[in-house]
C-alpha cells in the first residue's frame, strides 16, 4: 500500500529521472497522475497546480526546443517547488 510519503518519494525520483532523460515525458506524466495518495492527504489547491504543471508538460512535449511558451526547465523546476511544498505540509501533519 501505498503512503503519501511513498507517493512523494516516488514523483521525486520520476522526475530526477526526467531530467536526466532516463524517463520519457508520457512515462512522467503517467506517473506524475497516478499519485492519490499523495494528493488525498494534501489540501486541494496542491493537486490543482500539480496537474496544471503536468498538463504544461505534457504540452511542451509537442515541441522539441525550447520555446517563449513552453520552458521545460521552468516547468521542472516549479514541479520541484510543489514537491518541496508538499513535503513542508507533510512534515506538519505529522
Amino acid at each position: 500500500m501505498s503512503t503519501p510519503l511513498n507517493s512523494l518519494a516516488v514523483l521525486r525520483q520520476a522526475l530526477q529521472d526526467l531530467r536526466s532523460h532516463a524517463l520519457t515525458d508520457r512515462a512522467f506524466v503517467q506517473t506524475a497522475r497516478s499519485q492519490h495518495d499523495l494528493f488525498a492527504a494534501l489540501p486541494a489547491q496542491f493537486e490543482t497546480v500539480w496537474v496544471n504543471l503536468v498538463d504544461r508538460l505534457e504540452s511542451s512535449a509537442l515541441f522539441t526546443e525550447e520555446s517563449c511558451s513552453f520552458s521545460q526547465t521552468d516547468l521542472f523546476d516549479s514541479l520541484d517547488m510543489v514537491l518541496d511544498k508538499a513535503q513542508v505540509q507533510l512534515d506538519k501533519n505529522t
